[in-house]
């Protein structure tokens, strides 16, 4: 479903996130794709059209969580809320693996949402790689 966010909204969202996927931390500018306006709680679960609702997903990321707010574990095979990026930090949930080419779950939340969100597919790793030789990985925001 569509629905119409604001350009005020939009660029409220797109500074908050600095153009970077909430989720994966991958810079729009390094990509092919325009980033979308996700709904961290979805609209079809009561989630509302509001800053504190939205965030910038990359369009894989987006996708893969799709109207999901919560994921299995793969460590624990305990169900748990997805990350919110909105209400929560990133370097609280995940890190960077040595070569920068990995995101590493450091927490329940962390490692359900990469497990979901597929933040470590091969295609994506492998792009890091060269992101890490340009000298424009891993995201210092």
């Amino acid at each position: 479903m569509s629905v119409y966010i604001s350009v005020e909204l939009q660029n409220r969202i797109r500074n908050h996130f600095a153009d970077f996927c909430a989720y994966c931390r991958t810079a729009e500018a390094l990509t092919v794709t325009t980033f979308e306006f996700e709904h961290i709680i979805p609209l079809s679960a009561g989630g509302i059209t509001a800053f504190e609702n939205l965030c910038l997903a990359c369009p894989s990321c987006n996708r893969y969580k799709a109207t999901r707010q919560t994921a299995i574990d793969p460590n624990t095979q305990n169900e748990v809320k997805l990350f919110n990026p909105q209400e929560q930090l990133w370097t609280d949930h995940f890190a960077w693996s040595e070569d920068a080419t990995e995101v590493v779950g450091l927490t329940t939340i962390g490692r359900a949402t990469i497990s979901t969100l597929k933040m470590n597919r091969l295609q994506l790793t492998r792009v890091r790689k060269m992101w890490v030789k340009m000298g424009e990985h891993p995201p210092n925001i």
